[in-house]
């Protein structure tokens, strides 16, 4: 039994949420520990930020007058799901036809971003991806823009009116690109500039150096983007690196002096810590020892990934030298918001490349593991005393089938697995940010 230390009061609580509690605390592959689970748990919070996580039996009769009490008995409550690497302008194409990445980039991307010129465009597209991220459990995410810095302000601002944790920036690229969405060395500089100004760390907003990839930027805007990592060391820098074979080969004959795709980027000082590399498929050791030492993360994006036919990720290479890695979405190439159908598709990924991924570690990447992957660790991605409260409610059996596989699980561990592989947005039943309930599901 615990003892309460003192009675709660209104100086240390103002909200409690009671539901059955899962977080990870550590990577389960690398500790028998690494999950706290209550079967029955309070949860209490102050200014939006935790104070304990507790038995709710126990400390349920010791809230202050005035507590705010969210009763979601009989569902799991987790850390808000964690995105490290989505387009927020490519919503309106999810799901279009096939194609491989540079054919894709050219039929539906390019066209469609160019509609970002136009800031009640950016704005309509910024709400709505923001309303998606809420109804699916995801509180946090790294964005990309287009090229328009008012499309970065459209994102943040929407991000901003509902309390969402994000890391977005100006796409930067300077060739290779319709005439209309290519800037110069010289104004991506000075538009990151003002954007930086405006938006870095002003409340839960981080920017990112956004080259889009290392094809679309001339060596004198990597240039300039190693200028700007510099001039501002808590900034985030956030690209692709080796997604697609033809991909790799077109970087191998632009940057004939480089030794690999990965190394066009280091030569310019673009690999460190609160680096974010969305794919990286098709690296080889050296690449993949280079990332661990430098403190750079791999966005695993499974459900693009798939779709466009790039290949497979190898989740073991990358955990075997304790590169940090998150999940991600890829929305739109990839082909869902849901943080659940994307770790289904990791799974089947996994499968295919003969190796392991359990719900465990599923979950862990797509809450802590993320967290940790953007250096965010210290705020989000867990229960711990004094992060930010955001999480999200999970129904583990809105349909029928659900049900019915859950009412055949005798372990979590199998109720994990059931929710990832057959799970989706009926599963989310809210969506808290800061404590503060910011989406419910109409039943």
């Amino acid at each position: 039994m615990s003892v309460v230390p003192a009675p709660l009061d209104n100086n240390s609580c103002d909200t409690a949420i009671r539901a059955s509690f899962l977080h990870f605390i550590a990577d389960p592959d690398q500790r028998g520990d690494a999950c706290e689970y209550f079967e029955d748990g309070l949860m209490i919070l102050k200014q939006g930020r935790i104070q304990m996580l507790v038995d709710a039996a126990e400390w349920i009769d010791y809230l202050p007058d005035g507590c705010a009490l969210y009763d979601y008995s009989g569902r799991l409550v987790m850390p808000g799901f964690i995105d490290t690497h989505c387009h927020y302008p490519q919503t309106e194409i999810i799901a279009s036809y096939g194609m491989q990445l540079l054919d894709w980039l050219q039929q539906y991307t390019f066209p469609t971003e160019e509609k970002f010129a136009e800031r009640d465009h950016a704005d309509k597209i910024a709400a709505f991806f923001c309303d998606q991220m809420l109804a699916n459990g995801t509180t946090s995410s790294a964005v990309f823009a287009t090229v328009h810095p008012q499309s970065v302000d459209a994102i943040f601002e929407q991000a901003q009116q509902r309390g969402l944790c994000l890391i977005a920036g100006k796409v930067m690229m300077d060739r290779n690109a319709p005439p209309q969405l290519c800037d110069s060395a010289e104004s991506s500089y000075r538009d990151c500039s003002e954007l930086i100004q405006r938006w870095h760390l002003k409340g839960r907003a981080y920017y990112a150096v956004t080259p889009r990839f290392a094809p679309c930027s001339s060596p004198a805007q990597l240039e300039v983007c190693g200028q700007l990592l510099d001039e501002n060391p808590d900034l985030y820098l956030q690209s692709h690196v080796a997604e697609n074979r033809a991909e790799v080969d077109w970087v191998a004959r632009l940057f004939p002096h480089s030794r690999s795709y990965l190394d066009v980027y280091d030569g310019y000082g673009l690999l460190g810590p609160r680096s974010i590399y969305g794919h990286c498929i098709h690296l080889d050791q050296e690449d993949r020892e280079r990332m661990a030492a430098s403190g750079a993360a791999m966005a695993f994006c499974p459900t693009s990934n798939l779709f466009l036919g790039s290949g497979l990720f190898s989740l073991e290479d990358a955990t075997e030298l304790n590169i940090r890695v998150g999940i991600a979405t890829d929305v739109g190439a990839g082909t869902s918001f849901s943080m659940l159908q994307t770790l289904a598709e990791a799974y089947k990924v996994c499968q295919l490349a003969g190796q392991q991924l359990t719900p465990l570690k599923a979950f862990y990447l797509a809450t802590l593991g993320a967290a940790e992957s953007l250096y965010l660790d210290h705020r989000i991605g867990n229960f711990a005393l004094g992060k930010e409260a955001d999480f999200v409610v999970l129904d583990l059996a809105p349909t029928e089938l659900m049900q019915c596989r859950m009412d055949n699980a005798s372990t979590l561990e199998e109720r994990l697995f059931a929710l990832m592989m057959l799970g989706d947005d009926r599963c989310i039943q809210a969506t808290h940010i800061m404590g503060r309930r910011q989406y419910s599901r109409a039943i």
